[in-house]
């Protein structure tokens, strides 16, 4: 039972991820090494296999070092709230969100491409590195000013940390998973690939305005949904964002995402 639950918790936190592509590639590796010096006489190539799969083992924490980083981070975090909830913020998390709501509503009027990345509980110290560095309150003019076209920091995602924008001009991670591909709708940018890889990830919440259509989009989980309205898209951050005391809007993000809000909480 304990070997089975190691294996299935395993399994479940690389579920929609790079890693999952790169763990069927090393088990048809294997079966196909073991098979072929089973039903075939070749002795040089069962002398190197033998002698090759030891090393393969030890290249696993080298090969999966990313994901076995981000599980340690979120053991070594269990049971602590978002930084920026709402007992700790120095800005209301309600104000925070509506800000971020609200430049969101604007950019896309104005159809003004944005991608706005917001951290929970995965550290993305090593993406705001990549970009200018602002420790800014969040506001919507300011939100507004760093996406306006042609501006230097127009291109890459802002990263918000708690009750402040961390940085800006940042480069996020782009999906390899193929689940744009899979869509009826495969005119998707790059914004929309950078919020769903860093999705993958991490635990972070992405918002993406599309520079095309106008259309709000939210990410997380490996998962997309598009054409929000502003009200559907507050709803939905402060569902992901509250104390984890409150369980009364739960009911909201299991309609919208089913399973996304349990599979958080599990953690």
């Amino acid at each position: 039972m304990l070997v089975t639950l190691i294996f299935f918790g395993l399994l479940y936190s690389l579920r929609d991820t790079q890693a999952m592509a790169l763990l069927r590639g090393l088990i048809l590796l294997v079966v196909a090494i073991i098979l072929l010096t089973s039903l075939v006489e070749l002795p040089a190539f069962s002398w190197f296999a033998q002698n090759s799969l030891p090393a393969l083992i030890v290249a696993i924490p080298v090969i999966f070092a990313p994901e076995i980083r981000r599980a340690l981070e979120r053991l070594g975090r269990a049971g602590n709230f978002w930084p920026g909830s709402i007992k700790s913020a120095e800005v209301p998390l309600e104000q925070t969100i509506h800000a971020v709501v609200s430049a969101a509503a604007r950019l896309s009027a104005r159809q003004h491409g944005a991608l706005i990345i917001l951290q929970r509980l995965d550290n993305l110290d090593d993406y705001i590195r990549t970009g200018v560095q602002m420790n800014a309150r969040v506001t919507p003019e300011m939100l507004l000013q760093i996406f306006y076209p042609n501006t230097p920091l127009h291109d890459g995602g802002v990263i918000i940390v708690g009750s402040k924008i961390a940085a800006a001009s940042c480069v996020m991670p782009l999906s390899a998973s193929g689940v744009l591909n899979r869509s009826p709708e495969r005119q998707m940018g790059l914004r929309h690939r950078a919020a769903l890889g860093t999705s993958e990830v991490s635990d972070a919440i992405a918002v993406v305005v599309s520079e095309e259509t106008g259309g709000i989009s939210i990410a997380h989980a490996g998962r997309m949904l598009r054409r929000l309205d502003p009200d559907r898209l507050e709803n939905i951050l402060i569902a992901f964002f509250r104390p984890h005391g409150e369980k009364q809007k739960n009911s909201i993000l299991e309609k919208i995402f089913p399973g996304w809000f349990s599979r958080r909480e599990d953690k």
